[in-house]
């Protein structure tokens, strides 16, 4: 048996991290996710003290964003070239994680220091798109 040392690379060399199955169980819980939030949303954010019609707007945007980037790694998954991209795929997911997920917690907890994240979750998932066209 031998012991990983400070030279071994934390993943094999010759192996892809990303593969389809990894984008598309990350397209599942990004979509579902959208939806629970959309629905929830819908029912009960309303109902929370200090929500205000921008804050729902906000919310809604977390929402789409999740299931359209949701969707669009289903679709990344099943191509031939891109589904096992090093980049695009997890660009994508991460950056919609990342946007999706701090607009929620500005809107639920009100984190001020989650505003500037945001942007960068949106960076992320327009490079990853940008590079599905290169």
């Amino acid at each position: 048996m031998t012991f990983p040392n400070s030279s071994t690379p934390l993943l094999p060399r010759n192996s892809t991290f990303v593969t389809p199955s990894l984008l598309w169980k990350a397209g599942a819980i990004l979509a579902a996710t959208g939806m629970v939030a959309g629905a929830f949303g819908s029912h009960g954010l309303k109902r929370r003290p200090g929500i205000t019609p921008d804050s729902l707007a906000a919310w809604q945007t977390a929402a789409h964003y999740a299931i359209f980037n949701g969707l669009a790694l289903f679709m990344v998954s099943m191509h031939p070239r891109f589904s096992t991209h090093k980049f695009a795929g997890p660009a994508i997911a991460g950056g919609g994680f990342v946007f999706s997920g701090s607009i929620a917690a500005l809107v639920l907890w009100k984190l001020k220091f989650l505003g500037p994240i945001t942007p960068l979750g949106g960076i992320f998932m327009i490079a990853g798109y940008i590079t599905l066209a290169l």
